[in-house]
Parts: structure tokens; sequence; C-alpha cells
């Protein structure tokens, strides 16, 4: 359930005045917070990281005596930083060798953004979907629906007017076409989708074709990250049954992964698989069904050692 007070600005102050707060108990209680906002933005926890160490040393040398309403503050601050970092990503995107996707959060870590994550998780897919937007598609997006602002308060953080808000946000929504983009998975998604990854395992390692078929939806896709130069993967989305299942029994096309251990794992508060070699990981599946909730529609597998850094690996289940 979304949590009400990650919600809409009021005429009212929400927060304690900031020059009334410690700056320690300022950052202990918003970082996460800010943290939340930035990794919906960017999609990096490393650049999410970096956004929020940046605001908070800011306004450690800034008269706080001005600033009525924190939260809003730390929101405006992390957008208006979020927004010069993913312009200056774009630029560096077009000459990204292969498909780039953004970094998933493991269940175990345990950075600044492990509890906002696990209050109000967003999907993985629906992160990768996000991409399509504009930087002030996103901005204006994700504060909307991910936060609950209203137009008049986002168009005071993104420095356009409310009705222009507005409309921003209706494109976005036509772009995306598709579910809200924060929610908590059902117990039974989260049982189906482990049951799905438990036969796609065995599919998968024992290059079975028939049993892949089965697995997969009428249009599945197949999108790989190999971090640019670092990892030879595939370079274009692989669509179709057809091709996406010949790619996944391949018995020469991403061989290694066969040399790995598979696991199953929280990603993003949703079951995927964690790749690992003695202990190391290696590489991350995650997945998204189609209209069914039973059969596989999206693949995203991420190899780029850079976005597995913040990834742990699952703990071994308990003997019986």
């Amino acid at each position: 359930m979304r949590e009400v007070d990650r919600g809409k600005i009021t005429a009212q102050a929400e927060t304690p005045a900031a020059e009334n707060t410690g700056m320690e108990e300022l950052y202990q209680n918003y970082k996460s917070y800010a943290f939340s906002i930035a990794y919906r933005m960017l999609g990096v926890v490393a650049d999410a990281e970096d956004a929020v160490q940046d605001l908070f040393a800011g306004l450690q040398h800034r008269d706080r005596s001005g600033i009525q309403n924190i939260k809003a503050y730390v929101a405006k601050g992390m957008t208006n930083r979020c927004l010069n970092m993913l312009n200056s990503a774009r630029s560096r995107r077009e000459t990204y060798i292969g498909e780039w996707l953004p970094e998933p959060v493991s269940e175990g870590y345990d950075g600044p953004e492990a509890a906002a994550e696990r209050k109000d998780n967003l999907s993985y897919a629906f992160l990768v979907l996000l991409e399509r937007l504009s930087p002030a598609e996103r901005a204006v997006f994700v504060l909307r629906e991910a936060f609950e602002y209203d137009y008049e308060a986002i168009a005071g953080m993104v420095g356009k007017s409310g009705s222009n808000c507005r409309q921003i946000f209706s494109r976005a929504k036509r772009i995306l076409q598709t579910e809200p983009a924060s929610r908590l998975p059902s117990l039974r998604y989260v049982a189906v989708t482990e049951s799905l990854l438990v036969r796609f395992t065995a599919a998968f390692t024992s290059y079975d074709v028939g049993g892949m078929l089965e697995l997969l939806g009428e249009h599945p896709v197949l999108v790989a990250d190999g971090g640019g130069r670092e990892v030879h993967t595939i370079l274009r989305p692989m669509t179709g049954r057809k091709g996406v299942t010949a790619l996944l029994t391949s018995k020469r096309v991403m061989h290694y992964l066969r040399e790995w251990k598979p696991s199953c794992g929280l990603l993003n508060g949703e079951p995927g698989l964690i790749f690992t070699d003695q202990g190391i990981v290696k590489c991350v599946l995650c997945l998204s069904t189609d209209s069914t909730g039973e059969r596989i529609q999206n693949l995203y597998l991420l190899m780029d050692p850079a976005k597995l850094s913040h990834i742990t690996v699952p703990p071994e289940p308990p003997q019986r």
C-alpha cells in the first residue's frame, strides 16, 4: 500500500522547519526519501547516492532559516539534480554499445534506499519503461504517480506551469500505457513468478526447446546489457517466441551462464534469478509476465559488472 506521508504538499508545512533540526537528524530522516526519488529518476544506485550526498552537502552549508517544508525542499533539490544528470546521461547513452538497462536493487542490500524500496517497490520492468520518457516527462511522472504531488507543487519543482505539468503527465501516461509505477507484488504473484523461474532454470540449463516455449508469452522480448564494451552479449533486443527460444536454448550463445549457479532472489521486490560464480554475482535476470500473469513476456539480462555491485547473493535455503 502506498504511504500517505509521501504524498501531496499542502498549504501547511508537513515537516518541522529545517532551522530547528540538526543536520545529522535531517540526513537520517530524509536520506531514504531523497534516494527513492533519485533512484526512480536515474535508475542507477551509485548516481542516486551521489545526488543524495550532493544535496545534503549543499544543505549543510546554507542558511536553513527560510526552509519551512524540508520534504518539499528535498523533493525539489533532488528533482533538479536528477534532471541535470539525466540530460548529461542521454548524450553518453547515445554512444553506448548495445542496450542500456537500469540497475536493479536486491532485497539483501542495505544501503540508504533499502527502507524506501521495501515499503513502496518500483518493479524493474517499470523502471525500464521509464527510459522511454524525456527527463522532464520522467520527473513529472515520478513526482505525480509515485509520490502523489499535486501539479502546482510539481510546477515549482520543474520550473513549468501547473497546466503544463498536467499535460506532460498525460503525455507520459500515453507513452507508457501501463500500470501505476509503484506497487507491492501480491503473494500469488510472487509464488507464480518463483514457479516460472524454477521452470525457466530447468529448461534453460537442459536446452529444452519445448519447455521454454511453454513458458514464453505470445510476443516475448529479451534485452541484455553487457556494459557497453565490458561484456560480450547480444547487442539488440531479441523479439518473438522463435527467436527468443532459439537464443535461450542455443549451445553457443550465452553458454557461460550455464557454468554459473542460479539462485532465486528478490530484485526490486520481485523474484528474479541471480547467477553467481564462487560467491561472486556475475549476472542477474529480471522478468515480467504477460497479461495472464503465468507466462514470461519480458526478460532483462544484466551482465554489466558496474550494475551488479549492489546485488547480494541470496542465502542458501535451510537444510531439511
